[in-house]
């Protein structure tokens, strides 16, 4: 029995922002292992924002990291505005990491081998968008654009997301070469099933039994301040 609801809720939302800054913190590292150790030095791209933010590193030698930001802040204020204030503050901070961490920490080559870098590239990066969402934030802001579309058309979010990705791609075929962009689509889509295994594949869920004479105030503080 919980004497206390009130303190019981406040150390599971403690314990719920502790895991989601976990998440996003490793989520981070693992986009930047993905971009430092195997895309950016084989100018390999990815599909949505951050597939975007490479081609233009490509095409203007801009530092990819301000373009990472810049490519994404159209998407986080969007997401202000569709979902909510504490997750575009959750996803400014994510991606401003993700652009700190890509502009100082060098990572040596890890391989030559051209399908290798496109397979894990694709992993890690993806693990890092997965692992990003799961501590409530984004570090590639088209899953919110596709929100925002869906919620006006008649399109679903995976139908806007791959329409964007072959738009992305057919430009970068023009832009560079045939066989940049088939390596390109094949690290989408390791990164993108990655994401689907890290996001549905080790979903857990915790059932607690609370007994307590405040029951009202407890469901109201669950639902109100914990989700």
């Amino acid at each position: 029995m919980i004497r206390n609801p009130s303190t019981f809720i406040t150390q599971l939302i403690y314990t719920r922002h502790a895991k989601d800054f976990l998440f996003i913190c490793s989520g981070v590292i693992m986009a930047s292992i993905g971009l430092k150790g195997f895309l950016l030095p084989n100018n390999f791209l990815d599909g949505g924002a951050m597939g975007m933010s490479l081609l233009l590193k490509i095409l203007t030698n801009v530092d990819v990291s301000l373009l990472i930001i810049l490519v994404n802040l159209p998407f986080i204020i969007l997401g202000a505005r569709q979902i909510s204030i504490s997750f575009s503050v959750k996803s400014s901070l994510a991606i401003l990491l993700l652009a700190v961490l890509v502009h100082f920490i060098s990572i040596p080559g890890i391989t030559a081998d051209k399908l290798l870098i496109s397979i894990f590239g694709g992993f890690f990066l993806g693990a890092g968008i997965g692992l990003s969402i799961r501590g409530g934030a984004i570090i590639d802001g088209t899953e919110v654009l596709a929100i925002s579309v869906s919620r006006t058309s008649s399109l679903s979010v995976g139908d806007f997301i791959a329409l964007f990705n072959i738009a992305l791609f057919s430009f970068a075929i023009l832009l560079t070469n045939i066989e940049t962009a088939m390596y390109s689509m094949l690290t989408y889509l390791s990164a993108s099933k990655t994401v689907d295994f890290i996001i549905n594949g080790v979903e857990e869920y915790l059932g607690v039994l609370i007994i307590s004479t405040k029951n009202e105030e407890i469901k109201k503080q669950i639902t109100l301040e914990l989700l």
